[in-house]
């Protein structure tokens, strides 16, 4: 029986809640996806994202692309 905190076999989208310098899992998941491009990350490569958007990002070029959108950090 799989416990229900760990990452399952198949690939799934997490739920994050995104906090300032960490994130917590609200629903386990193999990875996320950038909210620029729609690329999916791997939770353990996930190193961007907006706290006031609550999205992620793939890099700091897809970052930058959102802030100069609306011109909020």
């Amino acid at each position: 029986m799989m416990n229900r905190y760990e990452n399952p076999r198949v690939p799934t989208e997490a739920r994050i809640r995104y906090l300032d310098g960490d994130y917590q899992i609200e629903a386990p998941g193999t990875f996320v996806r950038c909210a620029v491009t729609g690329t999916t990350i791997p939770l353990e490569e996930l190193k961007y994202w907006s706290v006031s958007r609550q999205e992620a990002y793939v890099d700091a070029f897809a970052a930058l692309k959102r802030f100069k959108e609306d011109g909020k950090a």
